[in-house]
C-alpha cells in the first residue's frame, strides 16, 4: 500500500485529505500539532492512518518525522538502512495573515513565511530521500493568491506566491529523480482558518493618524473573508483534487479548484492592470 505524509492534518483541507487518503488505501501520516485532534482522526479512520506530532516550524519534530518514515517503509533489499520509503508527501500547513503592509509587523510577516514558506521548504527537503526511492509525489497547496494578490492580503498572498516560486523550480530539480510536483490552487475553502482570520482581523486597529488611509480596512477585510467563505469549496472538493494529484499517471503542473478561483485568474489575465484594480476596489469597498 502507498505511503503519504500531509501536514496541517488537524483541520480542513489536511482532515478531509488524510480522511480521504486512508478510505482509498494508503497509509497515512497525518501530521498535527494538536494530539487530541489526532486522536480523533485514528479513531475515525482506523488502522490506516497515523497520527504524528509535526509542527513545520519546530526542526526537532521534522527530523523526528523523517526518521519515522525511515522506520516504518525500511527497503527490504539487503544491505544497510536506507532513507526508506514516501510515496507522496502533501504540504498543506498554512496560516493567513492580512492587513496594510504599513501596519503589519515584522514579526508578523516572519511569522507567515515561517509556518507558510520555510515551514514547507523544511519538510520537503527532510523527506526528499524518502521520496526519492519511491520516485514519489509532492503536492504543495497553494491558492489563487499564489497567483492573484488583493489589498490587505500581501503577507499570505506573497506567502503563496513564493510557494509557486518553490513548486516550479522543484519540478525541474526532481525531474531526474523522477519525483512529480504539483501545487494545488483553491479559492475560498469552508474551513476553520476564516474563524481564526476573522479574530485576528478584529484584534487590527489604525492608529489615528492613519485613519484617513485605511480606516475602511477592518471592514473591508471582514467582507472579503465571508463573500470568500461563503463562495468557498468544500475540504472535501479540495481533497478529491490532491488525491487526483497523486495519483494521476501524468500529474498536471497545477489544479485550479473552484469558480471563484478559476474566475479570479482569468480576470487578472485578462483586464488590463488598471482596470482589474478599479474592480477589487470596487467589490471591496476602498
Amino acid at each position: 500500500m502507498p505511503t503519504a505524509l500531509v501536514t496541517g492534518a488537524s483541520t480542513g483541507i489536511g482532515r478531509a485529505t488524510v480522511l480521504r487518503l486512508a478510505a482509498a488505501g494508503w497509509s497515512v501520516l497525518a501530521g498535527v500539532r494538536d494530539s487530541a485532534a489526532g486522536g480523533e482522526l485514528a479513531a475515525q479512520a482506523g488502522a490506516g492512518l497515523n497520527p504524528i506530532s509535526l509542527d513545520v516550524t519546530d526542526e526537532a519534530q521534522i527530523a523526528a518525522a523523517a526518521e519515522l518514515v525511515a522506520a516504518q517503509t525500511q527497503p527490504t533489499t539487503a544491505g544497510s538502512p536506507g532513507p526508506g520509503r514516501l510515496d507522496a508527501l502533501v504540504n498543506n500547513a498554512g496560516i493567513g495573515l492580512g492587513g496594510p503592509l504599513e501596519l503589519v509587523s515584522a514579526e508578523e510577516w516572519r511569522t507567515q513565511f515561517e509556518v507558510n514558506v520555510f515551514g514547507q521548504a523544511a519538510v520537503t527537503r527532510a523527506l526528499l530521500p524518502a521520496l526519492r526511492a519511491a520516485s514519489g509525489r509532492i503536492v504543495f497547496v497553494s491558492s489563487v493568491g499564489g497567483r492573484v494578490s488583493v489589498p490587505f492580503n500581501g503577507p499570505y498572498a506573497a506567502s503563496k506566491h513564493a510557494l509557486e516560486a518553490i513548486g516550479d523550480a522543484l519540478r525541474g530539480e526532481l525531474h531526474s529523480s523522477r519525483i512529480k510536483v504539483s501545487l494545488v490552487e483553491p479559492g475560498g475553502v469552508k474551513t476553520p482558518i476564516w474563524d481564526k482570520a476573522r479574530a485576528l482581523a478584529g484584534q487590527f486597529t489604525v492608529p489615528p493618524e492613519l485613519e484617513r488611509e485605511y480606516a475602511r480596512v477592518p471592514a473591508a477585510l471582514t467582507k472579503l473573508m465571508n463573500d470568500s467563505e461563503r463562495r468557498g469549496v468544500s475540504p472535501e472538493r479540495v481533497a478529491a483534487t490532491i488525491e487526483r494529484a497523486l495519483t494521476a499517471r501524468r500529474p498536471r503542473a497545477r489544479y485550479v479548484v473552484g469558480g471563484e478561483a478559476h474566475g479570479m485568474i482569468a480576470a487578472h489575465a485578462l483586464l488590463p492592470t488598471a482596470a482589474f484594480d478599479r474592480l477589487l476596489r470596487r467589490v471591496m469597498n476602498v
